[in-house]
C-alpha cells in the first residue's frame, strides 16, 4: 500500500469521528434547549398564578403580601366581590361634562374557584416547578413622587438556564421575575 491510500483511509476515520462528535454536540445543545424552554413555561405559568393571587389579594386587602401563609389562606379562603360599575354624562348648562360613577356589588366568588382550575393544589403555589425551593418574594410601598404605592416583585431563586443570572445587563436575560421593587409594574420580564 502506498502512502496516499494510507492517509486516505485515516483521514476517512478522522472525518466520520469528527462528524459524530460534531452531530452529537449540535443534537445535545437542541435538546437541552428545548428541555430549558419546558422548564421555563412551567416557571413562568406559575409566575402567572402567583401574580393573578397577589393582584386579588390586593385588591381584597388594599396591600400585596409578601407572606406566602396570608397569600395562601387568601387563595383558600378569600373571596373576589363582581362588582358592576356605571357611568353617566351629564351636559352642564354650559357645555361641559360632569360624570357621575355607580359601583354595584353583585356578588362574590371564592379566590379558589375563580383564579385557578378545580385540581389545582394551592399549598404548591410557593414552588419552583421541578424543585423544592420556594420563590423570592417581596412586598412593600415606596415613595414615588410624593405618592405612597404598592409594589411587589417575585423572582425564580435558583433559575434552571445556567445563563439566566442576577447581573445580566439585559432584562429579559435575568432569573424570571414579575414586578418590581422601584416601579409600580406587574409586568413579568419573559413578556
Amino acid at each position: 500500500m502506498n502512502t496516499t491510500k494510507i492517509l486516505t483511509i485515516v483521514f476517512y476515520f478522522v472525518s466520520i469521528g469528527l462528524a459524530y462528535f460534531l452531530i452529537s454536540g449540535i443534537s445535545h445543545d437542541i435538546e437541552q434547549e428545548k428541555l430549558i424552554k419546558s422548564v421555563e413555561a412551567k416557571v413562568i405559568d406559575k409566575l402567572k398564578q402567583i401574580r393573578s393571587a397577589e393582584i386579588s389579594y390586593q385588591v381584597a386587602n388594599g396591600v400585596f403580601t409578601s407572606d406566602w401563609g396570608k397569600l395562601l389562606s387568601f387563595v383558600d379562603t378569600g373571596t373576589i366581590y363582581i362588582t358592576e360599575r356605571i357611568e353617566t354624562v351629564h351636559t352642564l348648562e354650559y357645555g361641559a361634562d360632569s360624570i357621575s360613577v355607580q359601583i354595584d356589588t353583585l356578588g362574590s366568588v371564592p379566590v379558589k374557584d375563580s383564579l385557578f382550575s378545580a385540581d389545582f393544589d394551592f399549598t404548591q403555589l410557593p414552588f419552583v416547578p421541578n424543585s423544592d425551593k420556594k420563590y423570592l418574594i417581596w412586598a412593600d410601598k415606596i415613595n414615588k413622587s410624593g405618592v405612597m404605592v404598592d409594589v411587589l416583585e417575585v423572582v425564580d431563586p435558583a433559575p434552571f438556564d445556567p445563563s439566566r443570572r442576577e447581573d445580566n445587563e439585559i432584562k429579559n436575560r435575568k432569573p424570571l421575575r414579575f414586578g418590581s421593587r422601584t416601579d409600580v409594574t406587574t409586568a413579568g420580564n419573559w413578556e
